[in-house]
């Protein structure tokens, strides 16, 4: 192992002549390229972070800016520098220093830098009034307004070229705060269909009493903190829905993302992991260079980039008593003072790997750079043949992070915070990432679709409890058979921006490539230093709170229904030939099947996205509407065909139009959530804030987003596809619902419930969402054939 290695590195003896040192020639070339390998990046961040800071301006900008200038200027015989040295002559003798020419070369030079900062400035200021105008999401699918042409043209236009990740931060619109008018009636629009007469009669009346009273007193907090910071959301979102919650983060936050389907590239784990972490590893260095392109929709408006920068060495750390802000909950009177926080590191030169209970450190550069997948493999194939047993609380030392927080935050404190296991802690905190050399088998069987596509998702989701850091940025699971996939913690992003790096992953897997009998290409490295295994000395006290964490954790984790399928039957391609919204289709399904499942209708929370703004996170879409629900009537009942199309179509339209409010700012439930942080800190109690955050999401969906197309070829390799991913329910006696849209063919879901639950069963309702989905193309389907 690497202890051996390392301690031959450095040597020395004491003699009556003095200190003899024996310096390792190997040692110091490693110690002369690691340091060279990091000089070198800090001058790609400071390049990056100007390049970054002056966009749209470029050097080619510059130049062509400052020599026509002095061209302009030298042709008129004008002084360059707008007189600017004559006048600080009268005060500072520059003439000894400069001759004329000198003066005239460096003002202008001065003058022609102001006029190109100037120049970015305008810029700027004009694609951010540009990007503030949403009327093109008000376009019919397929047809573009001459307004919308001339927009799109003179984004692209005042856009730059070649803009790097972080190139449009600058120019995206703040957020915009709604009206408290407006917010309230969209709100109660949205409960209608889930109250009676009398309950929505006393909601309308605390509404009234909100708007007239206590709302414009928040709102006028909130104006002032969207004018003051980046985003009036984010930071609350962030603190108070993740990182001051205190009950477990697995199964509750963390989400996972799932391998192929259809294709096994190997079946040797060391192999499936060295091209896997290769790739990953690829995926940091283009981010850590900017060189990642900014998402952009239809190739032409920007969106949020920030969320990029905790995905690699980043960990969270769990809180302890701070005994300054409050943390609320609207169902309960209690107050806690604890908030997680989010450690990043700026350089990660190591992961931290698990296997059977025993921790190791994995350096991923030697000789001055990255390990090449094969090296990895060899790494990998070291810790597999390592024999050697957990150290005492060492095995199950991970439940800490499946289980509350709370107990986490004083053991680590009490048991971590010095000697060996702070050293050993650091590794794994300050890592790269986490991996998971997984000893289980785990595949999507066509024998045996349902049990064990159901059995994979089970595993990424929670595990043993005690085999993945939850608290990781995300954790990269190797299984034994060579299938793999990821868990992430939600605090730091959403799932898309995870999404963008597992599609990288993906798309390397067959480009990396292995040998015939299934490892990766290339040789092993005949001098590479072994893995180095954690050291632990883990008293007999923390190993009970380990066990009480791992009995929550794994109570949490033995009450979660999975259940994930793929629908074949049809994809986007048919549904948008009936020209309805794939993602409207599918969520009216979900109501249908839902009611079908429990005979009633509930609140739904569907995620959409707000990067169109500056710091933008998700803004919920309300997909239970009263349109939706006149639809689904239609279903159950005894009606016509063309009666049920036509409510069909008017609740298609109603969610996209919502769809499209959340999207730019119109949403209802951040603005809700921020009145009810101000309401707090002012002391005042609202109940209608109170009511409204009470109120549980029965049906929790999300759509994973396939963001790069480019990188699958899904109509020659329809096999290459993603199965995408999914999450724990939301309510105790609710679902979860994850689905993604892959290609023209195929949607994969992602369900989830708790067994403990009566009312629901996610196998059920995974049957029931097959048969809405049918049922209503089967409108479609009647209406082409009457043409």
């Amino acid at each position: 192992m690497a202890e051996a290695h390392q301690a031959v590195a450095f040597q020395f003896t004491v003699s009556p002549d003095g200190i003899d040192l024996h310096l390792c020639h190997e040692a110091l070339r490693q110690v002369y390229l690691s340091g060279l390998h990091s000089w070198k990046k800090r001058f790609v961040r400071f390049k990056n972070g100007v390049m970054t800071g002056v966009y749209p301006g470029s050097p080619a900008g510059f130049m062509v800016v400052v020599v026509s200038y002095m061209s302009y200027n030298k042709y008129k015989q004008l002084d360059p520098s707008l007189g600017l040295f004559a006048k600080l002559g009268q005060h500072i003798p520059i003439s000894r220093y400069m001759s004329s020419d000198s003066q005239r070369i460096v003002g202008g030079v001065l003058v022609g830098t102001s006029l190109w900062i100037t120049i970015i400035m305008i810029m700027r200021n004009v694609l951010k009034s540009l990007l503030s105008w949403h009327g093109w999401m008000q376009e019919r699918h397929g047809t573009v307004s001459w307004s919308s042409r001339l927009w799109l043209l003179l984004v692209r236009l005042f856009s730059g070229r070649k803009p790097m990740l972080y190139s449009f931060q600058n120019s995206l619109p703040r957020l915009p705060v709604p009206s408290v008018k407006d917010t309230c009636k969209r709100y109660l629009e949205s409960v209608r269909p889930l109250m009676d007469d009398e309950q929505y009669d006393r909601m309308k009346g605390l509404a009234k009493d909100f708007e007239k009273n206590l709302g414009p007193r928040v709102q006028w907090y909130l104006k002032l903190k969207s004018w003051w910071a980046s985003n009036y959301v984010s930071d609350w979102w962030e603190e108070y829905i993740y990182l001051r919650g205190r009950a477990p983060i697995m199964v509750n936050s963390n989400y996972y993302a799932m391998d192929f389907l259809y294709v096994f590239p190997t079946s040797i784990q060391a192999a499936r992991a060295g091209n896997t972490i290769h790739a990953i590893m690829l995926y940091r260095r283009k981010l850590d260079r900017a060189q990642i392109k900014p998402l952009m929709l239809q190739n032409t408006i920007p969106m949020c980039s920030s969320q990029y920068e905790y995905m690699f060495n980043t960990t969270r750390v769990p809180g302890v008593e701070t005994g300054r802000v409050f943390n609320f909950s609207p169902c309960s009177s209690h107050f806690s003072f604890q908030a997680d926080t989010l450690q990043h590191m700026n350089e990660s030169k190591h992961i931290a790997v698990y296997h059977k209970g025993r921790f190791f450190k994995v350096w991923m550069f030697y000789d001055g750079r990255l390990l090449l997948p094969r090296e990895i493999e060899q790494q990998m194939e070291r810790i597999l043949a390592d024999q050697s047993e957990p150290l005492p609380g060492e095995e199950r030392l991970a439940a800490l992070t499946a289980g509350d927080r709370t107990p986490w935050a004083k053991a680590r404190e009490t048991f971590f915070s010095r000697g060996k296991n702070k050293q050993s802690l650091d590794a794994i905190e300050k890592a790269a990432f986490f991996v998971t050399l997984d000893d289980s088998e785990q595949l999507y069987d066509k024998d045996n679709p349902v049990q064990s596509l159901d059995s994979f998702a089970k595993s990424l989701l929670h595990g043993k409890c005690y085999d993945r850091w939850f608290d990781k940025s995300f954790n990269m699971i190797l299984f034994k058979n060579g299938t793999m996939g990821l868990n992430a913690e939600h605090s730091w992003a959403d799932a898309p921006i995870v999404g963008h790096l597992w599609e990288h992953v993906l798309s390397m897997d067959p480009k990396l490539g292995y040998t015939e009998d299934g490892h990766c290409c290339g040789k092993p490295h005949p001098n590479l230093p072994g893995p180095m295994r954690l050291q632990w000395d883990i008293p007999a006290e923390c190993q009970e709170v380990i066990q009480s964490s791992l009995t929550v954790a794994r109570a949490l984790a033995d009450d979660v229904d999975c259940h994930s399928f793929p629908f074949t039957q049809f994809g986007k391609g048919l549904i948008k030939k009936c020209r309805t919204s794939p993602d409207a289709f599918i969520q009216i399904a979900l109501q249908l099947a839902h009611y079908r499942d429990k005979g009633k209708f509930c609140l739904t929370y569907e995620a959409s996205m707000t990067r169109l703004f500056r710091e933008g996170r998700t803004e919920t879409v309300r997909s239970c509407t009263t349109e939706s629900c006149d639809f689904v009537r239609s279903m159950i009942r005894d009606e016509t065909r063309e009666e049920r199309l036509r409510l069909l179509k008017v609740a298609a339209e109603k969610h996209q139009n919502m769809y499209r409010l959340a999207m730019t700012g119109g949403g209802i439930d951040r603005h809700l959530f921020c009145m009810y942080v101000v309401s707090k800190y002012l002391g005042e109690d609202s109940p209608f804030l109170k009511e409204v955050l009470s109120e549980p999401w029965r049906l929790s969906t999300s759509q994973t987003p396939m963001q790069q197309l480019e990188l699958f070829d899904l109509v020659r390799h329809p096999e290459y596809a993603s199965s995408g991913g999914g999450f724990g329910p939301v309510a105790d006696d609710g679902y979860g619902v994850s689905y993604i849209i892959v290609g023209e063919n195929l949607i994969n879901f992602h369900i989830s419930s708790k067994f403990s639950s009566p009312e629901t069963d996610s196998h059920r309702f995974g049957a029931n969402i097959r048969q809405a989905m049918l049922d209503i193309l089967g409108l479609f389907q009647l209406d082409n054939k009457a043409k």
